[in-house]
């Protein structure tokens, strides 16, 4: 594959492909929304009548407006206009509380931040009022989506309904050059306050022209539900990417699994895609063998390993489910496994990048030679799609990236003979055991297998001769756990320094909550595995 290389990045605006899409079918429905079709012509108007208003506020270049929204039109909107500005959209997580609110506003320095007060029963305006104030010195006013909410309720902030700015006349300029930036997203870390990932127009509108025709929304029976949200990498790509082929998308406020089912059903949903818990909450809505006839291609993240048997359940439902890959860094649906080949090729995360512009090369990370097919090491990634940098981490952004231009994913995975490549682990979960690279996941897989075992993280530790393994399990309701069993049943099919060396039952595991759902901590369930072992002088030397 051919990656591309640093370059000027110069592209079309967002809007000015969007606007000739429009000049040809100004009619065109692209958004489904409450059982309502808006139309291509509909939503830019909507987005240049917001631009006017927020210029008006005195957004210009450069600022930052925080979207805190869920799903809906508004949210595309507010998206474009800032587009127009040359304003930075921060897409903020609507599960945040106020200590998260505060930090990506202060960090950020958002001038306007857009909230819709009482989304499903869930007060964002106390949420907002209970951040430290210090964190909202710079925040200058409040956007209110959806009610007509009491300006008081947020101290010494202007209010402005999100009605006055679409009755604002239209803005003329398009400042969506390719440099500037876009768009930030927060990453999902568990033990440190979260990056800002900032991309520029280059990279959002290159990536979505690229999976447009990967994914094949291009085709013109596409129907899409937009059940991810979009404050995430992974939602926001797909709705730019579908935007760009002009595909209808069906917006989904939040994902309710009996309401997505029912969405795929009414409007004949032909393509979506979705973490494997969400995907797996939307099977269990229907019982008979054959559901959602519609669907032709569903895509899935891989981020829980109980499960592992969601492509070959669907398989038995008559569904082709397929793994993908993406990160903040070079954006969601980055690669994808094709939908024609065996089930076990299908469910593996990675697969081939969405164009020959996209490059993946593997690297050891001790000796720092590249790697050939089959070898694991770190994953580094290059093509159109990459980030500009961590906003405003200058120190964070050169770790981030190699000397030409590549951007190093954190990722443990290796490549294949075919051209595409397998994620395998993040590379602070890779366990080094016996001298040697050891994926978690391939000990999951195992426990996993034993009666009663729901779930499973495996970490490292540190025993008296050496790193060791721990493996932390969650049960099925009516199982007892017995760890010398379990013990036994790994240390018979596993490698002596694969087995656990302890395995431990929880109640639940440890999780932060993120945009396409909850991550577990495993930095806090290495924290309790080396606990363990300390207070029990676990050497090893037992096994």
């Amino acid at each position: 594959m051919t990656a591309s290389t640093p370059r000027a990045r110069k592209s079309d605006s967002i809007s000015g492909v969007l606007e000739r899409l429009a000049a040809h079918d100004p009619q065109r429905a692209v958004l489904v929304w409450d059982n309502r079709r808006i139309s291509i012509g509909a939503l830019l108007e909507e987005s240049r009548r917001v631009a006017g208003g927020l210029a008006e506020l005195g957004i210009v270049a450069g600022d930052r407006v925080a979207l805190w929204l869920p799903n809906s039109p508004a949210w595309l909107a507010l998206y474009l206009a800032c587009a127009r500005l040359g304003a930075i959209a921060v897409a903020v997580n609507t599960r945040f509380r106020s200590s998260e609110i505060a930090d990506i506003l202060g960090r950020s320095g958002a001038r306007l931040l857009v909230l819709w007060p009482d989304f499903r029963h869930i007060d964002f305006l106390t949420i907002l009022t209970e951040a430290d104030p210090f964190a909202l010195d710079r925040l200058e006013g409040i956007v209110i989506y959806g009610s007509a909410a009491s300006p008081e309720l947020v101290k010494g902030k202007r209010t402005i309904p999100y009605d006055a700015l679409i009755q604002h006349s239209r803005y003329a300029g398009d400042r969506g050059d390719g440099p500037l930036g876009s768009v930030i997203f927060t990453t999902s870390g568990t033990t440190k306050a979260p990056k800002f990932v900032l991309h520029d127009h280059y990279s959002v509108i290159e990536h979505a022209r690229a999976v447009a025709p990967s994914f094949g929304y291009d085709a013109p029976e596409t129907i899409l539900l937009q059940a991810l949200p979009l404050c995430g990498v992974f939602g926001f790509c797909q709705a730019m990417a579908a935007l760009v082929a002009g595909a209808m998308t069906v917006l989904q406020p939040l994902f309710i699994a009996e309401e997505a089912a029912s969405l795929i059903e009414r409007h004949a949903v032909t393509t979506l895609n979705g973490s494997d818990e969400m995907l797996g909450r939307l099977l269990r809505t229907r019982n008979e063998s054959g559901p959602f006839r519609s669907l032709k291609s569903v895509h899935f993240a891989a981020f829980n390993p109980s499960m592992s048997g969601l492509v070959a359940e669907a398989e038995q439902r008559g569904l082709r489910f397929a793994g993908l890959y993406g990160t903040s860094e070079v954006q969601a649906l980055f690669a994808r496994q094709h939908l024609d080949v065996p089930a076990h090729v299908r469910g593996q995360p990675g697969g081939f990048p969405v164009g020959n512009r996209y490059g993946v090369r593997v690297r050891d990370p001790e000796s720092g030679h590249l790697l050939l097919h089959g070898e694991s090491g770190e994953l580094e990634l290059a093509g159109p799609s990459c980030m500009v940098g961590y906003y405003g981490d200058a120190e964070a952004t050169e770790k981030a990236m190699t000397a030409d231009g590549w951007v190093r994913s954190g990722d443990l995975g290796h490549l294949l003979g075919d051209g595409s490549f397998v994620f395998e682990t993040r590379m602070g979960d890779v366990l080094r055991l016996g001298g040697y690279l050891v994926a978690p996941s391939e000990i999951e897989a195992h426990i996993q297998c034993y009666p009663g075992i729901d779930g499973c993280q495996a970490v490292g530790a540190v025993g008296e001769d050496g790193p060791v393994v721990v493996a932390f399990v969650t049960l099925r309701p009516g199982f007892t756990f017995d760890e010398a069993a379990l013990r036994q049943h790994c240390a018979k099919d596993l490698a002596r320094f694969k087995t656990p060396a302890r395995c431990i039952a929880l109640e639940a595991f440890p999780t932060t909550p993120g945009a396409n759902g909850a991550k577990v901590q495993r930095a806090k369930l290495r924290e309790m595995a080396q606990r363990l072992l300390t207070a029990s002088g676990y050497s090893g030397r037992a096994r």
